[in-house]
């Protein structure tokens, strides 16, 4: 990550238990959680705008959304 305060902030619950689960599972943290974790007052509405896009009512299924989600990260070469 290219800001190394954010990344190494101690983060608090709930994703302190989070980031310790993942740790623990050898699964790398997305660097978007890092974000959130460090001013987590500032992006609770960007948390739970996503929540609801990806796994409120639609006509298309929570998978299909996240599809759709990694195949444009893909092509943007974001990884998702």
């Amino acid at each position: 990550m290219f800001l190394t305060d954010v990344e190494s902030h101690e983060a608090a619950e709930p994703f302190a238990s989070a980031f310790s689960g993942m740790r623990a599972g050898g699964i790398p943290i997305p660097q978007i959680l890092h974000l959130f974790a460090f001013k987590p007052e500032r992006t609770r509405h960007l948390s739970v705008f996503t929540q609801d896009v990806m796994r409120g009512p639609s006509p298309l299924p929570p998978w299909q959304r996240e599809l759709i989600a990694a195949f444009t990260s893909k092509l943007n070469q974001c990884l998702f």
